[in-house]
C-alpha cells in the first residue's frame, strides 16, 4: 500500500509540475463512474490546482450517474479546490442523430459520438477556464488493444495513469480511497444503451489482456493452452487493428 501512497504523490507532482510549467490554472476531467476517471480526477484534486470535474450523461444508466455524483461528492468534501458540473448532452446527442439518421451510421459510429461529444464539452471548459483536458486511459487501453474513441476520450492534453496497467489502477483506487461502488463496478465504456462491459465487447478481461501484454515481450508459444493462445491472437488483432489511434498520424514528407 505504501508503494501505491508513493505512487499517487509522484503522478498529483507531476500533473502540478506540468500545469506550472505551462501556466495553467485549471484541471478539467471527465468522470464516468469508472475507476479510471476516478483514480485520475484524485490525482488532480490532491495537486491543490483547481480541478472542475464533469459528469456528462448521454442516455445514461441511473447506476453509472449515481456513482458519478457519489464520487464527485466524495472529491468536493476531501478537497476544496474542485468544483463539479453537470451536462446531460442526451439532448445533443438525440438533435445530432436525428439530423443524420438518413445516413444509415453504424451503432458503433453513434456511440463514439458520444465520446466525442464529451471531448468537445471537455475542450470547451478548459478553453473558459485556462485549463487542460486531463485524460483517464490506462496502459492496456491506450497502448495495448487500442480501446478508446479516437477524438474522444483520446483526445486529451495530459494522461497521468496511461501507464499504469489496470490492476494498478485498482490498486492505486484502494490506496486513495476510492468509493467502493466504483471499485466493485465492471468496467465499462458507458457508450451503449445494453450497458454492455469492456470484457463483454473486447472478449477478454483486463487481467488476461495484462497477461498478454507481457507475454508478448518474450513469448513462449510451445506452452499455451487453448484459452492463452486466443488471448494472444485477440490481443494482437486488436493491437494492429487499433495501431492508427497509438501511433502518430501519418504525414507526407515532401
Amino acid at each position: 500500500m505504501d508503494d501505491y501512497n508513493e505512487l499517487g504523490d509522484n503522478i498529483a507532482e507531476w500533473i502540478s509540475n506540468y500545469a506550472k510549467e505551462h501556466e495553467v490554472n485549471t484541471l478539467v476531467i471527465g468522470v464516468s463512474g469508472g475507476v479510471d476517471s476516478a483514480v485520475t480526477s484524485t490525482l488532480c484534486a490532491k495537486t491543490g490546482i483547481r480541478t472542475i470535474v464533469l459528469n456528462m450523461p448521454i442516455r445514461q444508466k441511473n447506476k453509472q450517474i449515481n456513482l458519478s455524483n457519489q464520487h464527485i461528492e466524495w472529491l468536493k468534501s476531501n478537497w476544496k479546490n474542485v468544483e463539479s458540473k453537470f451536462v446531460d448532452l442526451t439532448g445533443v446527442y438525440e438533435n445530432y442523430s436525428t439530423e443524420l439518421s438518413s445516413h444509415n451510421f453504424s451503432e458503433l459510429a453513434l456511440a463514439n459520438t458520444k465520446a466525442r461529444l464529451r471531448m468537445v464539452t471537455l475542450y470547451a471548459f478548459a478553453a473558459s477556464n485556462n485549463g487542460i483536458v486531463v485524460g483517464t486511459g490506462n496502459k492496456v487501453e491506450d497502448f495495448g488493444v487500442g480501446f478508446y474513441t479516437k477524438y474522444g476520450d483520446g483526445g486529451v492534453d495530459i494522461s497521468p495513469i496511461a501507464d499504469l496497467l489496470k490492476s494498478e489502477v485498482f490498486s492505486l483506487g484502494k490506496s486513495l480511497g476510492i468509493i467502493d461502488g466504483i471499485l466493485s463496478a465492471d468496467p465499462t465504456d458507458g457508450l451503449w444503451d445494453d450497458s454492455r462491459t469492456d470484457e463483454e465487447q473486447i472478449g477478454a478481461s483486463y487481467q488476461e489482456l495484462e497477461w498478454a501484454m507481457k507475454e508478448l515481450e518474450n513469448p513462449n508459444e510451445e506452452n499455451y493452452n487453448d484459452r492463452q493462445k486466443e488471448i494472444l491472437e485477440l490481443y494482437s488483432n486488436f493491437n494492429s487493428k487499433n495501431s492508427h489511434k497509438m501511433n502518430p498520424i501519418p504525414i507526407f514528407k515532401k
